[in-house]
């Protein structure tokens, strides 16, 4: 008996902008002004789907380029969108989260810290662009990336989250388990974000040094 060989998506629609990895980027991109409008419903509602459309974006985060590998659909434009939609998203829920004062006080300055590497490693990446120098992305920065998207997921549920454990004030803080687990991996992220820009402007200087001698 002759198998019939699988049917899936072919190399030649690499160059397709309506790809399915592209279609999903798309989406991550679309879900940040869905995430303001949800969010600013002011009500454990509105907490809940600012968090379900996070995390059905955070999930296209690793389909599309799964996807784009394992079809060969690569593509220039799926390569440009992949990281705005990514720094979108994240840079977008922080801003969210510290109008209301989700995160505040010492706090801020975490978000600060996720914030200017972002912004810092995307204008290094460019440059070294330039030179024709690829920065590959490190298993310690995938890591980062999931450490920030589950803290700001249990921040995006924060308020609403806390009320289904009215009784788990941490240490008298007058926070609530699902606000403070959120802090907490945010504040880890944050450190392990100050690492990996650390790791980035180093291969980043060794590049330039190099180009200058």
């Amino acid at each position: 008996m002759v198998e019939t060989p699988a049917l899936r998506p072919t190399s030649d629609r690499a160059g397709n902008p309506f790809t399915l990895p592209n279609l999903l980027t798309y989406g991550r991109i679309l879900a940040v002004p869905a995430i303001i409008v949800t969010y600013y419903l002011q009500d454990d509602l509105g907490r809940w789907l600012s968090l379900a459309i996070f995390v059905a974006a955070s999930v296209t985060d690793f389909f599309d380029g799964y996807l784009a590998r394992m079809w060969k659909q690569q593509s220039s434009i799926g390569r440009m969108l992949d990281p705005i939609a990514d720094k979108l998203l994240v840079a977008t829920s922080l801003m969210l989260l510290v109008s209301d004062n989700t995160i505040g006080g010492w706090s801020l300055l975490a978000a600060i810290v996720i914030l200017t590497r972002e912004i810092s490693v995307s204008g290094l990446r460019e440059f070294l662009a330039e030179l024709r120098v690829s920065v590959p992305v490190t298993r310690l920065a995938k890591w980062k990336t999931t450490l920030q998207m589950v803290a700001i997921g249990f921040l995006l549920a924060g308020s609403a989250g806390d009320n289904l454990f009215p009784n788990l004030d941490i240490l008298g803080s007058g926070l609530g388990i699902v606000s403070y687990i959120g802090l907490l991996l945010l504040w880890i992220s944050a450190l392990v974000t100050l690492y990996t820009g650390y790791d980035y402007f180093r291969a980043g200087i060794r590049h330039l040094l190099s180009e200058d001698s």
